[in-house]
């Protein structure tokens, strides 16, 4: 990828990247990080409460994510614009890539859609992020570092009037290379309840930025989710800042998790 694109890549109106030649492997992204709709989309038919609430972004995920990446020197990607207007987290070719229902709310703005304006929100929103994602790892990649892919997420207490009980969540498939000690060292703290493939796991179709930049280049890989109520203020925040860096940062090369680069195992 040429120089000019990978620098156009670092700030635009639906994406940005903070830090993208980061010290530490762990790269980050944060696939929901806003609940902004641009204007034209006329709120999508929705309340500033209903754009408020987790269907329209993961409250608390991007703030985590930048205490992170700047306690622990690592890049982070995160989308600028609401799910709602795409999920960034969906295949192509997924349902709910632009949800006429998002959990139990309708979304007026997105109820017939043409092909051309699927095509555009597509082209504004998906392709600038997994461009960006794809730049980040191939520029580190040339650079000469490695890579584990991590992305930053967060759930709602209850879902559809399930109330859900973990404090915090992992998601892997069958591989747990980074899954596995980021599990253990969570499960050690007191007072906290630890979901394996829960709220969500891959079968759920949550895990897409994962299979598509991590998983084919052997990069270890994993999802966090944070229960939302935990993170909706600042002190929240600094809590699961101060934990996940203190873990992540104790998992070094000793820790047996590969240093693998992005382009060795790429078929």
């Amino acid at each position: 990828m040429e120089t000019a694109r990978r620098a156009s890549l670092v700030a635009s109106e639906s994406v940005r990247v903070t830090n993208p030649a980061g010290t530490s492997p762990l790269v980050l992204t944060c696939d929901h990080a806003s609940n902004f709709v641009p204007p034209e989309y006329g709120a999508l038919g929705l309340s500033k409460t209903e754009l408020s609430e987790h269907i329209a972004w993961d409250p608390g995920a991007l703030a985590v994510a930048h205490g992170i990446s700047s306690r622990l020197d690592t890049a982070l990607i995160e989308t600028r614009i609401s799910r709602l207007v795409l999920d960034c987290n969906r295949p192509l070719d997924a349902p709910d890539l632009m949800s006429e229902v998002s959990e139990t709310t309708p979304v007026p703005g997105n109820k017939g859609l043409s092909a051309a304006e699927r095509k555009a929100r597509i082209a504004r929103c998906w392709t600038p992020f997994h461009d960006a994602i794809d730049a980040v790892l191939e520029d580190r990649d040339d650079a000469g570092l490695a890579s584990w892919l991590v992305s930053v997420h967060s759930f709602t207490p209850v879902y559809k009037g399930v109330h859900r009980p973990w404090h915090i969540g992992i998601i892997h498939d069958e591989d747990a290379r980074l899954a596995a000690p980021l599990i253990a060292a969570l499960e050690a703290l007191p007072g906290i309840t630890v979901g394996v493939n829960e709220p969500y796991s891959p079968a759920d179709r949550v895990y897409f930025t994962l299979e598509k930049h991590a998983r084919p280049h052997g990069l270890p890989c994993a999802m966090i989710e944070i229960r939302n109520d935990e993170i909706r203020n600042e002190a929240g925040q600094i809590k699961w800042v101060t934990a996940l860096a203190g873990i992540f940062a104790r998992l070094t090369p000793e820790s047996r998790i590969p240093q693998i680069r992005y382009s060795n195992t790429a078929g």
